[in-house]
C-alpha cells in the first residue's frame, strides 16, 4: 500500500449498534490517531440511546430531520446543518421526518469504543 493511502476504494458494511441507528465507518485507522469519520443512519421515529464519548463529535447533518439533545440543550436540526459535540458532555438525536435521518460524524481524536459510555436511564 503507498505510504500516504490509509483507506482503500472497498465500501465499509453498515452495521447495526446498540445505540438504536446504523453506522458506517469510512476512517478509523490507527495509524490516523486525530481524526475519525462515519456516516450514522437512524430510522424515521427513533430515538437514540442518551450517550456521551470521550472524543470531540461533530454531526453534519445530510438528509432529513431531528431533535439534537446536548447536554441540557435541545434543538431541531435538517439536512446542512452542523452539531459540535463537546468530548464527555450527553447527546442523542431523534428522528422527527419520515425518511432517515443521515448524518456524518468526525471525532477527534479519533473514536475508539471503549470510549462509548451508555448513559440512558431506561437501559
Amino acid at each position: 500500500m503507498p505510504q500516504y493511502l490509509i483507506a482503500d476504494a472497498e465500501d465499509p458494511e453498515e452495521l447495526w449498534t446498540d445505540e438504536g441507528c446504523f453506522i458506517r465507518e469510512i476512517l478509523s485507522d490507527a495509524r490516523v490517531p486525530e481524526v475519525s469519520l462515519a456516516e450514522a443512519r437512524v430510522e424515521a421515529g427513533i430515538t437514540t440511546q442518551w450517550h456521551r464519548v470521550g472524543v470531540s463529535e461533530w454531526y453534519v447533518i445530510r438528509r432529513g430531520e431531528g431533535l439534537m439533545e446536548v447536554g441540557d440543550e435541545s434543538f431541531p436540526v435538517q439536512a446542512g446543518d452542523s452539531v459540535a459535540i463537546p468530548a464527555g458532555v450527553g447527546q442523542r438525536i431523534t428522528n422527527t421526518g419520515s425518511e432517515d435521518l443521515c448524518f456524518e460524524c468526525i471525532c477527534t481524536p479519533r473514536f475508539r469504543p471503549e470510549l462509548y459510555e451508555n448513559i440512558d436511564p431506561e437501559s
